[in-house]
C-alpha cells in the first residue's frame, strides 16, 4: 500500500483510524469501532489479536503503557508495565543464560530462563483500561483474538521474520518448540504462511472474559506461573502476583511550536529523553535536509549525555526527570548545538483515533520472551530481568518489588484546534529516536503523516551512526563525512524501530493514519 493510498483509506473511515503492526491487529481494533466501540475498546480489541498476530512483540506474559486522551480533553498514562520480583534469589538458584540473536547487519546479547522473567501487567492494566474507558463487555473485546487463536493464521512474513531472529529463544524449551517450530522446515522457527494457532490462549481468553483478573492474578494461572519460577529458577512468588498494580499517572507535557506534546512519564526514561531531544530541536534550521539531519544526530548525542549527567540512567523520578528538563540544565546543551553541524525489541504499538475525539497510543513489550511458554493460555513469559537496556547497572541489581524503567514512548499530539494525533514505536533504545524522527518530520519539516513515517532514518548508539537506506546520494557522503564511525544500511530495516501514527481532525471530520512498513504496518 502506497503511502498515497494510506492516507485516503484512512481519511474514508467512518468511526475512526487504527495503525498497527499487522493486519489482523488493525482488524481486529476497526472491527470493534466499527461495532460502536471507542478507541480504548478498539485499542484493547487489538492488543489481544497482537497475542497470535505478533506472538513475540505481544504476549500476556509481558507489560506495557496506554496514553489515552478522553472526548473531553483529558489525558492520562496508564502504566501496567512488568514489576521486579519481591525477594531476589541467590544468582546461583536462578535459570539465568545469555543467547546471541543476528539481525542480520546487527548482533545482540539477551539473557532468557525463568530468572529473566518480571511479574506481568499486561492482563492487569487491559482491565484496568476497562474499567475506566471502556464502553463495551470484555468478552466481545477479546473475541476476534479468540477466534484468531482457535482457527489459526497463516503467519505473516515479518512475524516469521522475527521469529527466525530470535529462534535460539523460541527454541530453547520443548513446549516453545512444540508451538513456534515450522512443521514443514526440519529445526528451524515458523515460515511465512504456515497457520499458527493457540487453542490453549483461546480458552484462557474466555476464562478470563468470565472470571476476570483475579484468575490471573490469584487463580489458577497464578498458580502456575509460582510454580514455574520456584520450580525452574525463578524469582517471581505468588504474593508478587497478588500485589501487582496498575499505575496511573499524569503524562509528561512539552510544548512544541504550536503543539503540546505527551509522552510517557517517570519512572520510564523514554518519555523524558524524547522531550529532551525536541527541546534541543526546537530551534533547528529546516531550509537544508542535510544539516536538519547533522542537527539531528548531535541531538542524540547530547541527549545520551544528559541522560548520563542527569543520573537518568541509573534511576528515572520525577525530581531527575524535572531537573534534566529544567531551562538551566537545557541551556548548557543547547549551547552545545552549533549552528550548523559539523536492538531488534519484542516491542509492538497501536495508534487508535475515533470520531468522538478520544485518542489511544499503547506500546507493549514481551522483552524477547524467556524461553518458556506456561501450559496455561501457551505464554511465552517475559525476560524483562534479562534486557540490558533495563538493567542499566547490570544484572541481578534491580530493587525489589518496584516499578522497570522502559524506553516505551507512547506518545500524543495536541493541537489548540482539537487536531490529535496518537504514535509509538517499538524498538528498544531506537524507539525514542524514531518517534522523534517522525515528529520533527512531520510537526518541523511539514511532510504528511505518511511521508514522516516512511522517510529514512539515522540513529546513533554508542558513537556508531547507522543510516538507514533511503537518504540522498549527497546526504549519505555528508553524514559519512562528518561521522567516521557509521554503519549503512543496505536497505530499511526493523532496527529503526516501527512508527504507527493515527490522527484525527474534528475540523474536517478527516482521519489520517499511517503503518511503518519497517515493522508490518498497516491501517484501518
Amino acid at each position: 500500500m502506497s503511502r498515497t493510498q494510506i492516507s485516503k483509506y484512512a481519511q474514508n473511515a467512518a468511526a475512526g483510524a487504527v495503525a498497527a503492526g499487522d493486519p489482523h491487529t488493525a482488524a481486529a481494533a476497526a472491527d470493534v469501532l466499527a461495532d460502536g466501540g471507542n478507541a480504548f475498546d478498539a485499542v484493547l480489541a487489538g492488543l489481544f489479536a497482537a497475542c497470535i498476530a505478533e506472538p513475540v512483540l505481544c504476549s500476556l506474559g509481558g507489560g506495557g503503557f496506554l496514553l489515552a486522551q478522553r472526548a473531553d480533553g483529558n489525558s492520562l498514562l496508564y502504566d501496567f508495565f512488568c514489576q521486579t520480583p519481591g525477594q531476589r534469589r541467590s544468582v546461583d538458584e536462578l535459570e539465568f543464560l545469555p543467547v546471541h540473536v543476528d539481525f542480520g547487519a546487527s548482533r545482540q546479547e539477551f539473557h532468557i530462563g525463568m530468572g529473566a522473567m518480571a511479574v506481568p501487567g499486561m492482563i492487569a492494566g487491559a482491565y484496568a483500561v476497562h474499567q475506566d474507558l471502556c464502553t463495551l463487555p470484555m468478552a466481545g473485546l477479546m473475541r476476534p483474538a479468540v477466534a484468531l487463536a482457535r482457527r489459526g493464521i497463516a503467519l505473516a512474513p515479518l512475524q516469521s521474520f522475527i521469529l527466525a531472529a530470535v529462534a535460539p529463544i523460541y527454541q530453547w524449551s520443548a513446549e516453545s518448540r512444540a508451538l513456534y517450530d515450522s512443521r514443514r522446515a526440519p529445526e528451524q522457527t515458523l515460515r511465512a504462511g504456515e497457520v499458527f494457532a493457540l487453542p490453549a490462549l483461546a480458552d484462557l481468553l474466555d476464562a478470563l472474559s468470565r472470571e476476570g483478573p483475579d484468575l490471573f492474578y490469584r487463580g489458577e494461572v497464578a498458580l502456575a506461573i509460582a510454580r514455574f519460577n520456584r520450580d525452574g529458577g525463578g524469582a517471581i512468588s505468588l504474593e508478587d502476583l497478588a500485589n501487582y498494580r496498575v499505575m496511573r499517572r499524569k503524562p509528561l507535557a512539552r510544548q512544541f511550536g504550536d503543539a503540546e506534546i505527551f509522552s510517557n512519564p517517570a519512572p520510564s526514561s523514554g518519555g523524558p529523553l524524547l522531550a529532551f531531544s525536541l527541546g534541543l530541536m526546537q530551534d533547528a534550521p529546516t531550509d537544508h535536509p542535510t544539516e536538519f539531519l547533522l542537527q539531528l544526530v548531535q541531538a542524540m548525542g547530547l541527549t545520551d549525555q544528559a541522560r548520563q549527567a542527569s543520573g537518568l540512567k541509573d534511576q528515572s523520578d520525577d525530581a531527575r526527570v524535572a531537573a534534566m528538563l529544567s531551562e538551566t540544565f537545557m541551556a548548557d546543551y543547547r549551547a552545545q548545538m552549533p549552528e550548523r553541524a559539523t536492538k531488534i525489541g519484542g516491542t509492538t504499538h497501536i495508534s487508535v483515533v475515533d470520531r468522538m475525539g478520544n485518542a489511544a497510543a499503547m506500546s507493549v513489550s514481551n522483552g524477547e520472551g524467556c524461553g518458556h511458554v506456561l501450559p496455561t493460555g501457551s505464554i511465552m513469559l517475559n525476560n524483562m530481568l534479562g534486557e540490558e537496556d533495563l538493567n542499566p547497572n547490570g544484572f541481578f541489581q534491580w530493587r525489589p518489588n518496584s516499578r522497570i524503567t522502559s524506553m516505551m514512548s507512547p506518545t500524543l499530539v495536541r493541537h489548540d484546534d482539537g487536531r490529535i494525533l496518537a504514535l509509538g514505536s517499538g524498538g528498544s533504545n531506537r524507539i525514542r529516536s524514531a518517534i522523534l524522527q517522525v515528529l520533527l518530520n512531520h510537526l518541523r519539516l511539514g511532510q504528511t503523516l505518511g511521508e514522516a513515517v516512511a522517510a529514512a532514518r539515522i540513529h546513533l548508539e554508542r558513537d556508531l551512526l547507522h543510516i538507514e537506506h533511503g537518504h540522498t546520494a549527497q546526504t549519505l557522503r555528508d553524514l559519512s563525512q562528518a561521522f567516521p564511525t557509521h554503519q549503512i544500511w543496505p536497505e530499511r530495516n526493523f532496527f529503526f524501530g516501527g512508527v504507527h501514527a493515527a490522527a484525527f481532525d474534528p475540523g474536517t471530520g478527516a482521519f489520517t493514519a499511517a503503518g511503518d512498513p519497517r515493522r508490518g504496518g498497516c491501517i484501518a
